[in-house]
């Protein structure tokens, strides 16, 4: 027969379980990947359709509504181990969102580094080429799962710099015209068309050459919603998410 002390000491034990399993639920598998030379960390809450990614370093409202995100909504977040917008392979610049194409990738060299030897900016492509493929596969959702990244802007960016290369778009009076939903599936932007917030269907298939993951998901016909925040708007990017979250399949 187990003493009084016995019995305490067997409760405690299952306490002290129950917590550490408990606090363990709420925090992700902490993992990591790569494309070429520029690393992500992976953050994995369970499984999902869900798809998230941070891909510009200095944008940090996106990168706190995400990770705060993660801990409550199931799905795998991939975020660019980097603290500012564009990203140094072998010297040169680029950035980050530019390089899901070959087009992509050689125009965002030449655009900061005109003066470098054509094929000293081919070596770069070259290396990404060869690995774009092999991370795509990894960012990439299931199949029918959508792909969600997470954006800031400043001045000068707005919904309006992409209704050129719109088919549909839906822009609510009360809302700022910086903060948007950018979508590549018609039946995504028919539901957050009807959200309090601003909404764009991207044209799909036109090729563009700015080798964005928009462009890339585009082209193959695959759920993309870009979140798209002013910058400091947490609040704002985290009610976005959560819309999402609690309509789109």
């Amino acid at each position: 027969m187990k003493t009084a002390i016995e019995h305490i000491r067997l409760n405690g034990l299952f306490f002290f379980l129950a917590l550490i399993s408990a606090l363990g639920a709420d925090k992700p598998i902490e993992s990591a990947t790569r494309f070429g030379p520029i690393e992500f960390t992976v953050l994995i809450n369970g499984e999902s359709n869900r798809r998230l990614v941070l891909l510009h370093g200095d944008e940090k409202t996106a990168e706190k509504a995400l990770k705060q995100h993660i801990v409550r909504y199931k799905g795998t977040a991939f975020l660019i181990r980097n603290h500012e917008r564009l990203f140094h392979i072998n010297g040169l610049r680029l950035d980050p969102n530019r390089i899901f194409t070959n087009d992509g990738t050689r125009n965002t060299l030449h655009k900061y580094h005109p003066e470098v030897p054509h094929q000293d900016r081919e070596k770069i492509v070259e290396e990404l080429n060869m690995e774009r493929e092999s991370f795509m596969e990894k960012l990439s959702p299931p199949s029918g799962g959508i792909m969600i990244a997470l954006h800031n802007n400043s001045q000068g960016y707005s919904i309006d710099s992409e209704i050129d290369n719109a088919t549909r778009y839906s822009i609510k009076p009360d809302q700022d015209r910086r903060d948007f939903f950018l979508c590549t599936d018609r039946k995504d932007y028919e539901i957050l068309a009807r959200s309090p917030f601003n909404a764009l269907l991207q044209l799909n298939g036109v090729t563009k050459y700015n080798g964005s993951l928009s462009e890339a998901m585009g082209r193959k016909s695959q759920r993309y919603v870009n979140v798209e925040v002013r910058l400091g708007r947490l609040r704002q990017q985290k009610k976005m998410l959560e819309y999402l979250e609690a309509h789109l399949p």
